[in-house]
């Protein structure tokens, strides 16, 4: 009986090993059209790209874009808010089949993922408050910065970037809390998306904060998080991009979103 037993336990963690495999190899493409579902991962806080409202809607620049772009293939969205840091993690694992959410390309994340055509252009900047006395990257030298987890400007930051070396590094899965920290003088800055800062501090009813931009720091670009093993799914996002720039709607969304299509990477 035992003996039974174990043999059934061992053809059980293969069949599952197996399954876990064909997961993390085979393009999804067909399941995907077959289900007319596709599962997208994101930080339900990051304004504008992708954030829940006061009345619990999910809303934002890249839900309106993952929307009509599988709108063309008569494929719904299902938006699952996951841990930024955990967001290649969750991609690999099969829990999401894209991350769509301000996520830039950078060459860590390039090791690990597909990207699609990039869509929209990014920089890192640093805000603090506007009676900080702070003037530029280098005053942060001597004080605590904070970060969100996972994020370009941890990359970016981690990667011996010399004009802001702070001299204390304070991560947050959230960069809300982030700004309540700033506010209360437990960090003297944020560096982040100026894409989210930008919409952020424009939505506030009073803006006591201060953007400062630094003119080395190089353009990032935001698109698409796929699985290397899912080409298929790669080239109809990349198809849809394309037939959203030909038709206009990125640019509609563009103007909707920011008010300009400055960022937009056209044609």
């Amino acid at each position: 009986m035992r003996a039974k037993l174990l043999l059934l336990i061992s053809i059980l963690l293969l069949l599952l090993t197996g399954c876990s495999r064909q997961s993390q190899t085979q393009d999804h493409w067909s399941e995907i059209k077959q289900s007319k579902r596709v599962v997208v991962g994101l930080d339900d806080s990051f304004v504008p790209m992708g954030f829940t409202k006061k009345d619990g809607q999910l809303t934002g620049y890249d839900v309106d874009i993952a929307k009509a772009v599988f709108a063309l293939y008569d494929i719904k969205v299902d938006f699952q808010t996951i841990d930024w840091s955990m967001n290649v993690t969750e991609l690999r694992n099969g829990t999401i089949d894209l991350i769509w959410n301000g996520f830039s390309i950078t060459p860590e994340r390039e090791k690990k993922v597909a990207f699609s055509q990039p869509y929209l252009k990014n920089r890192q900047i640093l805000v603090v408050l506007k009676n900080s006395g702070i003037k530029d990257f280098s005053q942060l030298k001597n004080r605590a910065l904070g970060i969100q987890t996972g994020s370009t400007a941890q990359q970016w930051y981690e990667s011996d970037q010399k004009a802001l070396h702070a001299k204390q590094e304070i991560l947050y899965d959230q960069l809300p809390n982030s700004f309540l920290d700033l506010k209360a003088g437990r960090i003297q800055g944020i560096l982040l998306d100026e894409i989210y800062a930008d919409y952020y501090l424009a939505h506030l009813p009073k803006n006591d904060y201060q953007v400062i931009v630094d003119k080395k720091t190089p353009a990032d670009y935001f698109a698409v998080g796929i699985r290397k093993t899912d080409p298929t799914l790669r080239k109809k996002i990349n198809q849809g991009l394309k037939k959203l720039q030909a038709n206009g709607e990125l640019r509609r969304l563009n103007q909707k979103w920011f008010g300009t299509d400055s960022n937009y990477l056209g044609e």
